[in-house]
């Protein structure tokens, strides 16, 4: 059992931090027994805690009792955790060597966290607020510079690497689904799907010069194969023909997204109203933010996505910043599906630090509106569905990995072999840390003259292979409800095993893990793939874990 001493301004964030790190833990109750003690920015109470860790940029009264001197406080640090590098947003603050570095400042390479040893107890100074880092990753998210790195699953990550290392027994129910090694949500932004609907327009006419101008400059750089540079300029010249109803719309790629994911589900995240540009922060209306398309002009292609299992959700226009426009634009799109719980994602990725509550109040099931324009990566930190602390149901869906801005010429810029380097950094995150690697395609990517289509399907067949499950967004969400409802029984029972309870409403998802890790020895680097034995749950039940000598096993 975890105990933690936090102010009250934190007490969300810790709530929602032990609800990505599954594992039973309390607000500390004096006289209460606990293995381990983690105090955030406080005083450190009267505790029999094995191992008590204390968090915290101040100089606190710890540190003058146990003579600890502070090298620096700065705000911002990159602190460096093994192999891992670890941002801090707030203040931090470092010490002076005092013999083992658990974490140290990349720059300085000062200490950001000590150790003290008793003959009972083992004290942690860390250098940083850890509750204050969670709360600013889950509200403003990280700057793109520090894209690439899961913050906020690191640490995670940290903190259990210390309790198991200082021998702590320790059971978790980790974002990893029964049966496969971690959730990938394939989405599609649905924002051009008839290029029909754009006669004379900016898009026909940019289509136009990327197809003809675009594609040869591409082939000139290497960015482009003569097969590219020809399917453009097919499509160029068939424009006339599709205009008139002869030759077959290229944009309209409902059904080859179906043949390419096959078995795997998918979400589509369709604009509610034809010609509403919507507001921007600033109250402008930006003309090409208008869809082309009303949902009457794709019905038949929707009926035929819903047939195969996809779900159609809202890609909002007004809805980050206006209740009663996201109601309305919620209630279009569920008078076509007839689904219940309905999530959303803005178009152009407009959002404020107050839209989770304005779409909650609207209605909404869930937001994948968090993520970068102009880069892959964690924008919140992490691979797992969250709670937004301002909120009370809804959950936040991030979006890790979107076309555009890998391939952009004004973003990232990458080439195939470029953007396979990063997806597939991207996945071997999602297998270290388990969550889910939520992927947007947009409509017409895989269509001339983006031709988007190869890295796709490459990234489809490499999730299957590494054994993603593959879900549509709703029942990921769903399946981190699920697992935010189980329970892991704080007290030993009388026979001297552990209860976990597990509250399972749909048959149809994966099962749950838990998730038995074993004593490391002390202080040693990386990870041991026996470090822990993981039970499986698969409906609602309660199981039994015998205890002895630190280590679990199924009774």
């Amino acid at each position: 059992m975890i105990g933690v001493v936090a102010s009250e301004e934190e007490h969300a964030a810790v709530r929602e931090f032990f609800e990505l790190f599954k594992t039973p833990w309390q607000f500390h109750r004096e006289g209460a027994p606990y293995q381990v003690l983690i105090c955030s920015s406080a005083a450190v109470p009267q505790t029999s805690a094995k191992l008590i860790l204390i968090y915290g940029a101040e100089e606190q009264s710890f540190d003058r009792e146990h003579r600890i001197e502070s090298e620096a406080t700065r705000q911002s640090a990159l602190l460096k955790a093994g192999l891992d590098q670890i941002p801090i947003y707030g203040t931090c603050r470092t010490f002076k060597n005092m013999g083992l570095e658990l974490l140290t400042d990349e720059n300085t390479g000062e200490a950001a966290a000590v150790e003290i040893t008793s003959d009972r107890q083992t004290f942690i100074r860390i250098g940083f607020d850890l509750f204050a880092e969670i709360k600013y990753l889950l509200t403003l998210g990280q700057p793109v510079i520090f894209a690439h790195i899961p913050t906020l699953d690191l640490h995670i990550a940290f903190l259990r690497d210390l309790m198991t290392r200082h021998s702590v027994p320790l059971l978790e129910i980790p974002p990893v689904p029964a049966g496969h090694d971690f959730i990938a949500c394939l989405t599609h932004d649905v924002d051009h799907p008839r290029l029909r609907a754009h006669l004379g327009d900016h898009t026909m006419f940019g289509f136009l010069y990327r197809a003809v101008i675009g594609s040869l400059v591409g082939f000139g750089r290497g960015r482009r194969t003569l097969r590219e540079v020809a399917a453009n300029y097919r499509a160029a010249l068939s424009l006339p023909f599709v205009y008139l109803g002869i030759a077959q719309d290229f944009w309209n790629q409902f059904d080859r997204y179906l043949a390419i994911e096959g078995e795997a589900k998918s979400t589509f995240f369709v604009i509610p109203a034809k010609g509403n540009p919507g507001e921007d922060a600033e109250g402008r209306r930006p003309p090409k933010r208008a869809a082309r398309y009303n949902l009457a002009d794709i019905a038949s292609d929707l009926r035929r996505l819903i047939s195969a299992r996809r779900e159609i959700a809202v890609h909002g226009i007004d809805a980050w910043r206006d209740p009663a426009k996201g109601r309305a634009e919620l209630e279009r799109i569920r008078d076509v599906t007839g689904a219940s719980d309905i999530g959303i994602r803005m178009h152009w990725l407009f959002f404020s630090e107050e839209s989770v509550a304005v779409l909650e109040q609207a209605g909404y099931s869930y937001d994948s509106t968090v993520g970068y324009n102009n880069a892959v990566g964690y924008r919140a930190g992490t691979m797992q569905a969250f709670k937004p602390l301002a909120v009370q149901r809804l959950l936040e869906l991030p979006m890790h990995l979107m076309d555009t801005a890998m391939f952009y010429p004004s973003h990232m810029n990458l080439s195939p072999t470029e953007a396979a380097t990063e997806m597939n950094a991207l996945m071997d995150n999602a297998v270290r840390f388990g969550g889910v690697l939520t992927v947007n395609w947009h409509d017409r990517s895989i269509a001339p003259e983006r031709l988007w289509d190869a890295p796709y399907v490459e990234l489809v067949k490499e999730l299957k292979r590494r054994g993603a499950w593959m879900p549509t967004a709703a029942e990921a969400v769903s399946w981190f409800r699920e697992r935010r409802a189980a329970t892991i029984e704080t007290a030993n029972l009388a026979d001297g095993s552990v209860r976990v309870s597990l509250r399972k409403r749909d048959d149809r998802l994966p099962g749950f893990r838990l998730r038995a890790h074993r004593s490391l020895p002390r202080h040693s680097p990386g990870s041991d793939d026996d470090a822990f034995t993981d039970f499986t749950f698969m409906r609602s039940d309660e199981f039994h874990l015998a205890t002895a000598e630190q280590t679990f096993s199924a009774v």
